[in-house]
């Protein structure tokens, strides 16, 4: 499973991916010196089936209207530090893998994990 952590998330989640040996790449490491357009994202989600972890609705609005990105991790726990978004991955990640193999759109915060289509 490939993942893009989107440049408003910590580059800790991508790295934390990778000690778990998940392909994560975070989005500041597409291009450099630049703000990263959401259409750049989506193609490279879609070209190499990365999965989008993001807190940007913009993504879930996208998705409903033209099925992009590949597949998308939608974070809606608002403002939360580094450390205790982490810690919420910890606890979910298990259940969200397995839910990632037949599901595209999966929404996740402190409360629940729900799963869109």
């Amino acid at each position: 499973m490939k993942f893009l952590v989107d440049e408003q998330l910590p580059h800790l989640l991508s790295e934390w991916l990778q000690s778990k040996g998940y392909d994560a790449l975070h989005a500041s490491a597409l291009l450099t010196n630049t703000r990263i357009a959401d259409e750049y994202i989506c193609e490279r989600s879609m070209s190499e089936e990365r999965i989008v972890i993001t807190k940007d609705v913009d993504f879930l609005n996208t998705y409903l209207v033209k099925r992009q990105p590949y597949k998308l991790v939608y974070i809606t726990t608002g403002n939360l530090r580094n450390r205790l978004l982490l810690d919420l991955f910890r606890v979910s990640l298990h259940q969200l893998i397995q839910e990632l193999e037949s599901a595209n759109v999966i929404e996740l915060n402190q409360q629940y994990m729900k799963v869109w289509f």
